[in-house]
């Protein structure tokens, strides 16, 4: 005879399908429960009874109507007469005096259970009891850990696995290992067990824990690394755009750069992988954008710095004037060259309007250079001539003073002193014309009286 009838199964299915949710966690609870009933419908035995179906389904659905439950054992029969045995440790647990003594005698020592096991089984009922509980927590346990750790979706499925794992753990570290194979037979002779509790079962499920705590660990790790990885990201992100100059923006590339790496190294195996896969996309997207930028930017500045070096010479050469008009038409090629560079900046270039700034201030010291050239050229020339001028009228000087000229040599002076006086101030001409402007002046009072 099977231990649950089909009856009973369709009353306990429609109430288990009645009572829970829409949601991937109701669903792997139904899963399991259906599961525990399945095999409870291939066993052959005693039907089981309404407490039974309660204790195998408690830890999955602790609330089921006792209703249902005993509608179920009503359709599957009543239970037979061994099933009162389960009530002994609760009439005996009436007496003080009782409960002492089968508390002593269900202690976990071998000296003390041996000649008990073999003389009165029963009175270890309650040590028997609790080694069921604790398994079917154990197993349960294990059986949501498996399916939230190796089948997460989301991060909040690894916390909850761990829960499970730790809760399945304490269960399985409440089980008597030393007693496996033999005492719990005695159990199951008495009460029909729909499991075979075995050292091999107690060994295989102990290792899907380790397996289990292992898979956590990797996986928590790297989530952490997941996390640390998207930190990096969005700092390198922030640093770029807050960036004031080439080397920050180059040092904030840098770092952007190694979050990439570090998110492509996140373990292939795990969650955190699944969801690093469209984070790499975005950011190895966003990172080719901003490095074409970069590329562009540092074309710039290095055009720029080019320029400024070419700037930076013509300066140094135009210090501490006055200087030859060879000295400022050097000066000026240095200017032409500086702003040769900046003029190759096309206009869709990075920082456009800062090479357009420096572009205007180089026009403005190349031309202050030309004027400078021209004055230079035109003081030169201005004093040749009035050198020129003097001579002549030093030679028309020595003539026989008796048949001079005298208002003729005053007024060439005065156009000598005008020329002179034409020659501007700072350039390489302008000190001689000071000294032949006063030996001009001079002359010409000497000729007053005349």
């Amino acid at each position: 005879m099977v231990r649950l009838s089909d009856r009973a199964f369709d009353i306990l299915r429609a109430e288990i399908e009645k009572s829970g949710g829409t949601d991937s966690a109701s669903k792997l609870q139904r899963n399991m429960a259906f599961k525990r009933l399945e095999k409870l419908r291939l066993q052959s035995g005693d039907p089981v009874t309404a407490a039974e179906i309660q204790e195998l389904l408690v830890d999955i659905y602790p609330q089921l109507d006792p209703q249902i439950l005993q509608a179920a054992q009503k359709a599957n029969r009543p239970p037979g007469p061994l099933s009162a045995l389960k009530w002994i440790p609760v009439a005996m647990a009436g007496a003080v005096g009782v409960a002492a003594v089968v508390w002593v005698l269900n202690l976990p020592y071998p000296m003390i259970r041996r000649p008990v096991s073999k003389t009165m089984p029963v009175v270890l009922l309650p040590s028997f009891i609790s080694m069921d509980h604790n398994y079917r927590q154990a197993i349960s346990l294990v059986e949501q850990a498996d399916q939230l750790v190796n089948n997460a979706t989301s991060r909040a499925d690894f916390d909850l696995g761990t829960e499970k794992v730790n809760l399945a753990q304490k269960s399985l570290d409440r089980l008597p290992v030393w007693f496996l194979g033999y005492y719990p037979e005695r159990y199951c002779t008495l009460f029909g067990c729909s499991w075979r509790f075995t050292l091999d079962e107690f060994e295989s499920a102990r290792k899907a824990i380790g397996r289990m705590e292992a898979t956590l660990f990797q996986q928590q790790n790297a989530q952490t690394q997941l996390s640390e990885v998207e930190t990096a990201l969005n700092t390198a992100k922030q640093q770029y755009q807050q960036a004031t100059n080439l080397t920050e923006k180059q040092q904030a590339i840098a770092a952007w750069q190694s979050a990439i790496d570090r998110l492509v190294e996140i373990p292939p195996a795990t969650l955190a992988s699944q969801m690093a896969q469209p984070k790499l996309t975005a950011a190895m997207r966003d990172f080719e954008q901003v490095v074409g930028s970069a590329k562009d930017s540092l074309q710039t500045a290095t055009t720029m710095d080019a320029a400024k070096a070419f700037a930076m010479q013509a300066a140094i050469a135009s210090q501490n004037p006055p200087h030859s008009a060879a000295q400022w038409e050097q000066v000026q090629r240095l200017w032409d060259m500086a702003i040769a560079r900046l003029e190759r900046v096309e206009a869709d270039a990075p920082d456009y309007l800062e090479v357009q700034k420096k572009l205007a201030e180089y026009e403005v010291n190349r031309g202050i250079v030309a004027t400078r050239l021209q004055a230079e050229n035109d003081s030169v020339q201005t004093l040749n001539r009035a050198k020129e001028a003097i001579a002549d009228w030093q030679e028309l000087a020595r003539v026989d003073q008796d048949s001079l000229d005298w208002g003729r040599l005053s007024g060439e002076l005065r156009k000598i002193i005008t020329q002179l006086e034409q020659v501007p101030a700072g350039t390489t001409a302008s000190a001689e014309a000071q000294e032949l402007l006063k030996f001009a002046r001079d002359k010409d009072k000497q000729l007053q009286p005349f």
